[in-house]
């Protein structure tokens, strides 16, 4: 388990750093020519392959870059652009089954072993050059598996606690919270000052309790030492304890009336479009939100982003630094060589700098991080990585029977209840699911006794 780890870190370390690995334009530049899988040179047949992602944060700039490719290529070939939403591997399951699953697929640190192992994904070794391969450092169980690649990176992802500098002023708070209790209170002072207005001191886009929670409680879980996923690392075994005195906070504002009114059914964008308005105090997300509020949702406030709060205001662990995937070539596709072209044409260098220095991402690719500006975005220089981001080990990913965590968090947090006991539950059922698939399925757990999450901090800060 930790040489996997410290693969990982390695991987992203060379990745991140200013050292530039030589700025050839060995991606894209020859995805326009030639015809290959595309149409018969004459005949005027498109060759339709079809790219689909739940993110909506950069979704206008791949349009524009779908676009470009659209009308450059050379080989006949015209990408159909799906941008889903919450519901995106819900859909995607779905298309499987029937006969309309997409050409490219979006994937991410959360997703991609899931994909893999449902074998949504083809291998893209045959496509990829000594020189491609070189650019793009390999990172076993997030982008290589059982020694072949099927995703290539762009750009890794910070979360913080993103905050209404303007409502904070008004309220009298001078700094975002660095504690659970502070945030309660903190969210109780906010939607104080900000009742005149119709403001709220805390939301989060509980309409998936699966995304909300991944970008608040998992993010103050890692930094207060906990695996963000219920797993524990010393151990080999799920333990769901650390996140008690979370839920319990989120809980708490919610019962004050300092979250904002109607957050299960608040999606993600609703959310930042009512923060954009000045209608939200705080919530915790990714560093695509400078991107967000500048091209989205142009922000009407200042805003700004903080790290997120620990449980008693010590750092004791890392906040997880994400990414290591971007697009990966569907194993439905019938036209591998056409989505290739794409997938090459979008890990183009001009692409992927265009993609630093807009503020969608922090990139992970040697050249572009050697070339690409800082973006001159709002609020980016909150998300910058810092001594406390750090990359978690590979956890083994389950499916128990019944409610998921995080289903069952959200339930807790509406109606109450024993949270100990449903962490126990949690515990029960997830180390089950565990047990099979160890015995079954051939995944690996091993305990590691000397796991330091103190020690996964500070290997990206410049």
């Amino acid at each position: 388990m930790m040489k996997r780890m410290l693969m990982t870190s390695l991987s992203l370390v060379l990745a991140l750093g200013l050292a530039a690995c030589g700025n050839g334009n060995s991606g894209g530049g020859n995805a326009a020519e030639g015809t290959g899988d595309g149409a018969k040179a004459g005949s005027g047949e498109k060759t339709k392959i079809s790219y689909w992602t739940g993110d909506r944060h950069d979704a206008d700039f791949v349009k524009e870059k779908v676009a470009e490719f659209n009308a450059s290529n050379k080989g006949g070939i015209e990408v159909e652009l799906v941008v889903k939403g919450d519901d995106f591997d819900t859909a995607l399951d779905l298309s499987f089954q029937t006969s309309d699953a997409p050409d490219v697929i979006r994937v991410k640190e959360n997703t991609v072993q899931t994909f893999y192992k449902k074998g949504f994904l083809a291998p893209i070794d045959e496509f990829l050059s000594d020189e491609l391969k070189a650019k793009f450092p390999a990172m076993p169980d997030l982008n290589e598996f059982d020694g072949k690649r099927y995703s290539l990176p762009n750009y890794g992802t910070t979360m913080r606690l993103v905050y209404n500098k303007e409502l904070f002023a008004k309220a009298g708070i001078e700094h975002p919270p660095a504690t659970l209790q502070e945030l309660v209170d903190t969210a109780k002072k906010l939607t104080e000052a900000g009742k005149a207005d119709g403001a709220y001191g805390f939301a989060l886009n509980f309409k998936s309790p699966g995304s909300a929670f991944a970008r608040s409680a998992r993010v103050i879980a890692e930094m207060s030492g906990y695996g963000g996923f219920g797993y524990d690392f010393k151990t080999a075994r799920y333990d769901f304890s650390g996140f008690e005195p979370i839920i319990n906070a989120f809980k708490q504002i919610k019962d004050d009336g300092s979250m904002l009114p109607g957050v299960e059914s608040l999606d993600i964008d609703p959310l930042r479009a009512q923060f954009a308005e000045g209608k939200i105090g705080m919530y915790m997300s990714y560093s695509s939100e400078p991107g967000v509020y500048k091209n989205q949702f142009p922000a009407k406030i200042d805003w700004a982003a903080a790290p997120v709060p620990t449980i008693d205001g010590n750092v004791k662990g890392a906040s997880g630094f994400l990414g290591g995937q971007w697009l990966a070539l569907s194993s439905k596709s019938e036209h591998k060589e056409a989505a290739w072209k794409f997938m090459e044409f979008m890990y183009g260098d001009q692409v992927l700098t265009d993609y630093q220095e807009k503020g969608f991402g922090i990139s992970m690719v040697p050249s572009v991080s050697a070339a690409a500006k800082t973006p001159d975005v709002n609020g980016i220089e909150g998300f910058l990585p810092n001594k406390n981001d750090g990359v978690w080990p590979v956890y083994p990913s389950v499916a128990p029977e019944g409610m998921k965590s995080d289903d069952a968090f959200f339930k807790y947090m509406l109606n109450g209840g024993d949270l100990k006991a449903i962490i126990a539950d949690l515990n029960k059922r997830y180390n089950a699911a565990l047990d099979s698939v160890i015995a079954n399925d051939g995944v690996k757990a091993e305990p590691d006794a000397g796991f330091d999450p103190a020690a996964l901090g500070g290997k990206f800060a410049k």
